[in-house]
Formats: structure tokens, C-alpha cells, sequence
């Protein structure tokens, strides 16, 4: 696909269509965008490079558009591999190029690729780089989502280079909206450093950014203004939606009963939003992006080993790992003998910030009964 952004800033990035893990851990069933660009002026600026996956048509890419011309500069925002895999090829293709990073990245730099210290020059906050009409102003954004980060603002298009942020799943062409895949991506990835995306939303506010092109999804343009309110909502971790996420984790399908139940009351007694998911089943990554987007938590999962079933203690262990927080959480448990997942799971949201517990405690004893079925209608009057 030819991805347009104006007639000096080109797009040399490459999709991958059958990618089994993103990182390893995250499914991509659209695929995934390992995005690049250049920057043509009287001097040349490559914009990152890419993962080692895409590295021929990320090559060929650039050749066609540098036109047998030299780059300059390598500015590098973003040093993790995905991004970074070809430093080498560039350095080793264009010996002369300078190497353009923060302070932080050049200390790092060793780590990833074998270069002339002297090849590589440092920018701080504010600093900026002339290329002729065009001129990039570098701003720092570190745990945004690594600590060596920066974002480069060229001031005469108007275009921001925004590294990993406001990126998200799929390929450069996916057919899909922008929000859904977006969540995802910044909650599993983004999502522990609230304050420092916090920090960079402030910084971007005294820009006037008419493109945003990103290290991963779509050039954004006309939908800035939503994109910006998306990652200030996520980012300060309120809710985006105000309902109940019911997450469950069942074994031989009791509490699943139970929590199917539990949609249903919450529906019919007009509840705004109600998602649901089987822990044991579903893909952890949207959970967590599901946990984060509603206003309330209902955890329901079978008592396991003197604690709670895996896929829960799983789940929550994500969600402590992402700083979950600002959230109501409510629970119901399983157990035949010696029930103990409810003061299993609170006590690790016990050790997160403005958890709010709601509603008492659940306790079913194998399957559902009559006694149950009201104790879960009390709970879902007090949660709805």
C-alpha cells in the first residue's frame, strides 16, 4: 500500500500480514505496521527504521525514495528492535551519516549496534535540526515507553513524529477504526506510565500538529482532536465508559454460569455498558483493555489451591503491572470446600491505587441455587 504525507515527507515503513505475536505476547490478527520515514530537503533525515522482519522492503523502500541521493541524518526516536534493527544496514550503506538521538539513546546506543561514538550526536529538549526548509524541534518523552525517547515536531508542515505513541495494532492498511486496536496497544504497552504520557500531553498541547505520524498504525490527521482526548482520558486512568467489565475465571463451568447470570441482570436492570470475558479463553491483552475502559470491575473466578484459579491471578497480575487504579471492584467467588478467591483478589487490589470496593462478597458453593441467584441481584443493584 502507497501511504501519503506530503511531498517531501515520505512514508518507507512495511507492514507484516501474518504475524503470530506482536512482542511476543500480543495477538495481531490484522497484522502489524513498522513504520519509517524521510524527510527530503537539502539535507535528508530517515525517521527510525524498522523491525529486522521488514528490513528488504523497508531497504527497498528507502533507495526508491532517497533516488540515489545521501542521507544526513538518522534520527533515531526510539531505540527498541522493532524499530532500530537497521541501524547497521544505514550506517553501513552511508558512512558519513550522523546519527541524531537523545542523550539517554546514545548512552544506550552500544547495546544495539556497534558504532563510532563520535558518529552519534546527542539532542536535548528543545534542541532542533536545520535541513533546509524544514526544521525538526526534538521534544524528550522518556517512559513513553522506554526511558531513551524522543518526539520530533517539524515545524514548517506541521507534522509530528510521535515514536510508539499514539500508535496501535494492525497494519498500515487494516480495515478497521482507530480506538479499539489503539486501547489495546496503550493499555498493554503504554499503559503503566500514565504520568509520563501525562507529561508529553502538555508538551504537545503548545504544538500546532496538523499530522501525527507514528512508529506503528496510521498517519493520523483529520481525527487529532479525538486521538488527543483518547490518550488524556487513558492516560490520567479514568474510565472511558461508564458500565461493568465482568471478568471470569471458571473450571468446569459454574462460575461461567454464574457470571452469564450476572450480564444479564446488570442488562435488564439498565446498567449503560456490560462486557464480559472467560479468562481461561480469551486474549489477556483485550481484558486488560477492557478492565481499563469501564468505570466498574466485577472479578468472579473458582477458589484454587487455598487461592484463586490461574487465569485470574494472571489477569490481575497485569492490571497491577499496568497500575490499574480509579476503578469500583466487585467480586464473586467459587468454592466446594474452603472458598478463598474473594480475599485472595482483594488483596491484591487492596494494594492499588483508588480501588473502591462495592457490594458484598459473593460466595456460591458449586452450582448456582435460589439463595445465589438473589445474592448476585443484590449485587448487581449495587454495582449497576
Amino acid at each position: 500500500m502507497k501511504v501519503e504525507i506530503s511531498e517531501n515527507i515520505k512514508y518507507i515503513g512495511a507492514s507484516v500480514y501474518d504475524l503470530d505475536l506482536f512482542e511476543s505476547q500480543y495477538i495481531v490478527p490484522n497484522g502489524m505496521a513498522y513504520n519509517s520515514y524521510v524527510i527530503l530537503d537539502d539535507k535528508i533525515a530517515i525517521m527510525d527504521t524498522a523491525d529486522e522482519i521488514v528490513s528488504e522492503q523497508w531497504l527497498n523502500n528507502l533507495k526508491s525514495v532517497l533516488g540515489g541521493r545521501k542521507p544526513d541524518y538518522l534520527v533515531i526516536q526510539h531505540l527498541e528492535p522493532d524499530h532500530s534493527a537497521n541501524i547497521k544496514t544505514v550506517i553501513d550503506l552511508y558512512p558519513e551519516i550522523k546519527v541524531i538521538c537523545s542523550a539517554r539513546a546514545k548512552a544506550m546506543m552500544p547495546q544495539f549496534v556497534d558504532i563510532n561514538d563520535e558518529q552519534v550526536i546527542a539532542e536535548n529538549e528543545g534542541d532542533t535540526l536545520e535541513l533546509g526548509k524544514h526544521t525538526l524541534t526534538f521534544v524528550m518523552a522518556p517512559m513513553v515507553h522506554w526511558p531513551e525517547v524522543m518526539i520530533s515536531y517539524e515545524s514548517s508542515e506541521k507534522v509530528l513524529f510521535s515514536a510508539d505513541a499514539f500508535g496501535k495494532f494492525g497494519a498500515i492498511d487494516a480495515d478497521e477504526g482507530w480506538s479499539c486496536e489503539a486501547r489495546r496497544y496503550y493499555f498493554n504497552i503504554v499503559g503503566k506510565y500514565g504520568a509520563q504520557v501525562q507529561a508529553v500531553l502538555k508538551k504537545a498541547a503548545a504544538l500546532d500538529i496538523k499530522t501525527i505520524c507514528p512508529l506503528h498504525g496510521p498517519i493520523l490527521t483529520d481525527t487529532i482532536p479525538q486521538v488527543l482526548e483518547l490518550y488524556n482520558t487513558w492516560s490520567s486512568y479514568e474510565p472511558e465508559d461508564e458500565g461493568v467489565f465482568i471478568a471470569y475465571a471458571s473450571i468446569h463451568g459454574n462460575t461461567a454460569k454464574a457470571a452469564v447470570k450476572m450480564k444479564e441482570m446488570l442488562e435488564s436492570k439498565g446498567c449503560p455498558r456490560v462486557a464480559i470475558a472467560d479468562l481461561s479463553r480469551d486474549d489477556i491483552a483485550e481484558c486488560v483493555e477492557d478492565a481499563f475502559r469501564h468505570s466498574t470491575l466485577l472479578c468472579m473466578a473458582s477458589s484454587y489451591d487455598a487461592g484463586v484459579f490461574a487465569p485470574m491471578a494472571d489477569f490481575i497480575h497485569h492490571l497491577k503491572s499496568k497500575a490499574f487504579q480509579n476503578r469500583k471492584v466487585a467480586f464473586v467467588e467459587n468454592g466446594s470446600w474452603a472458598p478463598s478467591a474473594a480475599r485472595t483478589m482483594k488483596a491484591e487490589f487492596e494494594q492499588m491505587k483508588n480501588i473502591t470496593f462495592v457490594g458484598d462478597t459473593v460466595t456460591i458453593k458449586t452450582t448456582l441455587k435460589p439463595a445465589d441467584i438473589s445474592a448476585l441481584e443484590k449485587l448487581a443493584d449495587e454495582i449497576k
